[in-house]
């Protein structure tokens, strides 16, 4: 799967890439300053210099005034950490993921060390859902219930709540509304 990265019509000035062949290929790629990643990335300046002291984000180079200049790739990096945090990665989780695939002896086991950690969190997330899921159905229940009480006779006692006529004594209250009345 590849990564659409927008267009963008001068952002920045030209300099070596940062592969590694020291400028050798000739390639000149353009740059972003820190400002331009984060409103890019929907970021503050703040988060990204945050990153870049958790190696999380590297600049690289600084220009003459001193601004970060990062890659293009850049902002690939900051929206794949922010899909992370998303999924309830903190950082410190994040670092520790990127520094095992960094020592990762080859692309296998290191694929392999990130779809173990990407089944954990399909777990979780799973485990999250069905919870969500008996949430939203108490609460369905719950309102269903209510729905009945502005019917109810103005002189009615707040006691008789859970077990009124409107409802039946068949019908218990649904956790959500019995347990104003539960000592």
């Amino acid at each position: 799967m590849s990564v659409q990265l927008p267009v963008l019509k001068d952002f920045g000035p030209l300099v070596p890439p940062s592969d590694g062949s020291g400028g050798r290929s000739g390639l000149l790629v353009r740059t972003l300053k820190v400002g331009e990643l984060a409103r890019l990335a929907g970021k503050t300046v703040r988060a990204l210099h945050l990153y870049e002291e958790r190696g999380l984000l590297d600049p690289i180079e600084r220009s003459k005034g001193g601004y970060r200049l990062y890659a293009q790739d850049a902002l690939v990096r900051v929206r794949w950490i922010s899909k992370l945090q998303e999924m309830g990665f903190s950082l410190t989780d994040i670092q520790t993921m990127l520094r095992q695939w960094e020592r990762s002896g080859s692309a296998p086991d290191a694929m392999l060390r990130v779809g173990d950690l990407l089944k954990d969190k399909l777990r979780e997330t799973r485990e999250q859902l069905a919870r969500l899921s008996e949430l939203e159905a108490e609460l369905r229940s719950s309102l269903e219930y209510l729905e009945t009480c502005p019917s109810c006779s103005p002189k009615q006692e707040l006691t008789a709540c859970t077990a009124c006529e409107l409802h039946g004594e068949s019908e218990a209250a649904p956790d959500l509304v019995a347990g104003f009345h539960a000592q």
